[in-house]
């Protein structure tokens, strides 16, 4: 079996590789998958937590987070979409559209 603390470090490096992907690059679509895999890190660690309490709270709230990144991937790659309709850029540098 493997032990509870190999789940968090794994989680935590999975967070921290998403955090330095969505900051240090400028590309829309790079900053989606970030933002992912941040929620996935999350994910991992409230399944190890549920299993470890031999709770099904953390596994059903794992079900919500997915249907949440679903959604938020979906209208995201939408709005990049109809940006880069109008704009052939995707990286948030070159982006000024939003501003008065």
């Amino acid at each position: 079996m493997v032990p509870l603390n190999w789940y968090i470090i794994l989680s935590a490096i999975m967070f921290s590789i998403g955090v330095v992907g969505f900051l240090a690059r400028r590309n829309l679509i790079i900053m989606f998958i970030s933002i992912e895999l941040m929620l996935n890190s999350v994910n991992i660690s409230l399944v190890a937590y549920s299993h470890y309490l031999q709770s099904l709270r953390g596994q059903i709230l794992v079900f919500f987070i997915i249907t949440v990144a679903a959604a938020e991937a979906a209208i995201g790659l939408a709005i990049i979409i109809a940006f880069y309709k109008n704009n052939p850029t995707i990286k948030v540098d070159e982006i000024n559209l939003l501003k008065g």
